[in-house]
This record gives structure tokens, C-alpha cells and sequence, in this order.
């Protein structure tokens, strides 16, 4: 009688969160980033075909890093029932404290990946297609009105608003990385003022936050 062979067991495809999860470990690992894509792909044991099925260098996948950090949040965000109900302000706050609770999730590798070079510059070419999603993001805040004073701000100023959010969340996330209270409950405070003063200067009416604000940041950099 014949024998039957046994089928060999199917390796399991990798997909794009895999090859990022194998990528953020290696960088922690080793505290620093694969040369190429030839000696990431060595180090894992995979294919380089594997890689290429999903991104072309190593810096395409670094930046859908981030690009995935914010569709985790959206989705979050946009699964919330009451939050198209939310103000515009309140809009911004949830965004803002969302996605710093996902970026200290990944602290340790975004730590890494902000402060890997001293170049900030580089080092914000990450943020290349992230920047693109955030700012969409923000248009379609702008775009939606629950409040009086959200109809006069988007039609005033959201050319304003969506450019001056995206600075307001890289100085957020200065920050967020020098901040070393327990829980990061600084950076909590500084989103809620932030925000507050910026909702404050779109109303014309700026002084008290603007104020505020500046005693919060000059008390924690340089007391």
C-alpha cells in the first residue's frame, strides 16, 4: 500500500503590521535602525520579496508607522457615538489626548525614531504621509459646525486652523517627549490650555489664555 505523505505546514504570509512589529523590535533591540533593507530582512529571517510586497524601503515603512498610529486613532475616534455631537474644541482635545494615549503606548519606539538623529528635520520626514492624514483630519473638523462659534471660526479662519493644528501638535509633542511628570499628566495640561488658548485667538479673544498658557510653559522649561 502507498504511503500518503503528509503536506508540508504553509508558512504563514507576513502582512505590513507584522513587518512593522518585526521592525520597532529590532530598532528597540538593538537602539539602532537596519542599514538597508537587505540586512533587516537577514536579521528576521525573511524574504526581501516578502518586504517589497509591502513597501519599498525602509523609510516607507517607517512612515506608515505613524500613518497606522493615526488610522488606529480615527477609527477609535470615529466608533465614539457622541462625537459628532462634540464642539469643534472638543473635537480637537479628543484627537489630541487619543492620539498621545497611542504614541505612549509606543513611547519607547517613538522616543527612538524623534531623537535617532540630530537633524530634527530628518527626523520629521517620517511624519511625511502622517502630516497629510492629520491635516485632512482637521479640514473635516473645520467643516462640520455644532457650535455658533464653530460656523465663525470655519468661516474666518480655517486655512489657519488646520495649518496652525498641525504646528500646535508638533510643539505638543516636543512637549510630550521632555515631560517626565508621572502619567504625563503635564502634557494633559498643556493639550487642555493649548487648545483653549487657541479657540480663544480664532474668537478674538485671546489675552487670558494666551496668558495662562505662556506662565504653564515658561514655569515648565525654565523653573
Amino acid at each position: 500500500m502507498t504511503a500518503v505523505k503528509k503536506a508540508a505546514p504553509q508558512k504563514k504570509a507576513l502582512d505590513d503590521n507584522q513587518l512593522i512589529g518585526l521592525y520597532m523590535n529590532q530598532v528597540l533591540q538593538n537602539n539602532a535602525e537596519p542599514k538597508n533593507v537587505f540586512l533587516f530582512c537577514q536579521e528576521n529571517k525573511i524574504a526581501e520579496s516578502d518586504f517589497y510586497a509591502f513597501y519599498g524601503s525602509i523609510d516607507a515603512l517607517k512612515q506608515d508607522i505613524w500613518v497606522k498610529f493615526f488610522e488606529n486613532v480615527k477609527t477609535t475616534i470615529e466608533n465614539d457615538e457622541n462625537y459628532l455631537t462634540y464642539s469643534n474644541k472638543n473635537k480637537l482635545l479628543t484627537l489630541y489626548f487619543s492620539l498621545f494615549e497611542v504614541l505612549t503606548l509606543n513611547r519607547s519606539y517613538v522616543v527612538f525614531a524623534l531623537k535617532e538623529d540630530k537633524n530634527l528635520l530628518k527626523n520629521l520626514h517620517q511624519l511625511k504621509e502622517f502630516r497629510k492624514h492629520f491635516k485632512n483630519f482637521i479640514a473635516e473638523i473645520a467643516d462640520t459646525q455644532t457650535t455658533e462659534e464653530d460656523f465663525k471660526v470655519n468661516k474666518i479662519t480655517k486655512p489657519l486652523y488646520v495649518e496652525g493644528a498641525w504646528v500646535e501638535f508638533l510643539f505638543l509633542m516636543k512637549f510630550w517627549l521632555d515631560d517626565t511628570s508621572k502619567g504625563f499628566e503635564k502634557t494633559d495640561i498643556m493639550i487642555e490650555k493649548a487648545v483653549k488658548a487657541t479657540f480663544d485667538v480664532l474668537n478674538t479673544t485671546p489675552i487670558d489664555s494666551l496668558i495662562d498658557l505662556g506662565k504653564f510653559v515658561w514655569k515648565e522649561k525654565f523653573n
